[in-house]
């Protein structure tokens, strides 16, 4: 899948500064100065290109601010609830943990005809901050200076669901259990991020291997 890296980054700047939260300005210049921009999304699966990251970060958005406007229809409390710019905030921030994480590489593939080939790609290293998923997203965005609410900080921290929680911990379970049922934040970012991947971004190949 083809991305055009400039008008992703572009509109996710656009949508982080409409919420014209302090800090922001830093936010974006420290992605800038990260690689954000220019990063994958993953390393052989949903969106392993150059921009995907960021192309991911909006699909995540999009997903989740239509889930949030479309369950304030069903619920209109949600709507007092859960802010359009915490959304935002959340949803294109929880995965810069992955800002560092991808390095470009040569793999072998199949092609077409079932024969093996050179094929530039991603690898992964977790050398540079090995400090967990979410964790690590909401810990880059303080770090740049951005204030975060407990929703936003718990929102991003357990934006893969079931996914990213260590069921061998107990105290990982209720952590996560709580903070579903204490901000719906938390279940509309997850929510948005599953759509993203799942259905946004599939592509043909996806089943290949199933």
């Amino acid at each position: 899948m083809k991305i055009d890296a400039q008008a992703c980054k572009e509109e996710f700047c656009e949508l982080l500064c409409s919420t014209e939260r302090p800090g922001i300005d830093d936010v974006i210049s420290d992605l800038e100065q990260q690689g954000f921009f220019e990063a994958p999304a993953s390393a052989g699966h949903h969106l392993n290109v150059a921009g995907g990251l960021a192309q991911h970060s909006l699909n995540t958005c999009h997903a989740a601010l239509k889930v949030w406007e479309g369950l304030c229809g069903l619920d209109p409390v949600l709507e007092k609830e859960v802010s359009r710019d915490s959304i935002i905030i959340a949803s294109l921030l929880h995965d810069v943990c992955k800002t560092d994480i991808y390095y470009r590489s040569v793999k072998k593939r199949k092609n077409s005809l079932g024969q093996w080939e050179d094929s530039e790609g991603y690898k992964v290293t977790y050398r540079n901050f090995p400090m967990g998923h979410g964790e690590k997203s909401v810990i880059m965005v303080l770090l740049s200076g951005l204030e975060l609410s407990d929703a936003e900080m718990l929102a991003m921290r357990w934006h893969m669901g079931a996914w990213g929680v260590n069921q061998n911990s107990l105290e990982d379970c209720k952590n996560y259990d709580a903070a579903r049922k204490l901000y719906p934040l938390v279940a509309i970012v997850q929510a948005g991020d599953s759509l993203a991947a799942a259905l946004l971004e599939r592509n043909a190949g996806d089943t290949d291997d199933i």
